[in-house]
């Protein structure tokens, strides 16, 4: 009974140490949404704050591919090492 009270407390305080570190997140994306709000009142801002709360961060994976695709259709009429030299200057763009 006594390992179980150890366990149950240990799994409390890793739930309320996620529950803390989703907050934090949380606050530092209100945070950065109040800096880009910028100067906007009233339904302006609400609906940008909304927008921008809800808004997901692109991982680098889909900041990549997006790269990608966007290098791909600027280089649809080029081909061979023209093509290459190409792709490699555009992805290396930030």
């Amino acid at each position: 009974m006594k390992s179980f009270i150890g366990i149950l407390v240990v799994a409390m305080g890793l739930a309320m140490g996620t529950a803390q570190a989703a907050e934090n997140t949380q606050q530092s994306k209100m945070g950065e949404c109040n800096k880009q709000a910028g100067d906007k009142k009233g339904d302006d801002r609400k609906a940008f704050m909304k927008t921008c709360l809800s808004a997901k961060k692109e991982t680098p994976q889909q900041a990549q591919q997006a790269k990608m695709k966007t290098c791909n259709a600027d280089a649809k009429d080029k081909k061979g090492d023209e093509r290459k030299k190409f792709m490699s200057e555009c992805l290396k763009k930030s």
